[in-house]
C-alpha cells in the first residue's frame, strides 16, 4: 500500500476544481423552460377553476411538475409552490363541483 501512494502519477498542483459557467456573462445558458411551464400551469389552473374544465386542471398539474423538475435549487420556490398549489386546488375544486369522471374534451 505504501508503495502505491509514492508512485501516484497525479499532480496536486494541476488539479482545478470545476466551476459551472456563470449566466451573468453568458445569458444564453439560462434555461427558460421552468418559467414557461410555471406560466402555463397558472394559465391552465385559472381556466380549470373559472371554466370548470377538468382537463385544464390536470394539464396545470402536469406543467407544475415539469416546472418543479426543471428548476434550479437557487430559484425562488414561493412562486413555484404557489403555482403547484393553485393547480392542485383547480383539480380539487373541479372534482368537488362535478364528481363524475372526466369526459374527453373532443
Amino acid at each position: 500500500m505504501s508503495s502505491n501512494s509514492t508512485t501516484d502519477p497525479r499532480r496536486l498542483n494541476k488539479i482545478i476544481r470545476y466551476k459551472p459557467p456563470s449566466t451573468e456573462t453568458n445569458p444564453t445558458l439560462e434555461d427558460p423552460t421552468p418559467d414557461y411551464m410555471n406560466l402555463l400551469g397558472m394559465i391552465f389552473s385559472m381556466c380549470g377553476l373559472m371554466l370548470k374544465l377538468k382537463w385544464c386542471a390536470w394539464i396545470a398539474v402536469y406543467c407544475s411538475f415539469i416546472s418543479f423538475a426543471n428548476s434550479r435549487s437557487s430559484e425562488d420556490t414561493k412562486q413555484m409552490m404557489s403555482s403547484f398549489m393553485l393547480s392542485i386546488s383547480a383539480v380539487v375544486m373541479s372534482y368537488l363541483q362535478n364528481p363524475q369522471p372526466m369526459s374527453p374534451p373532443w
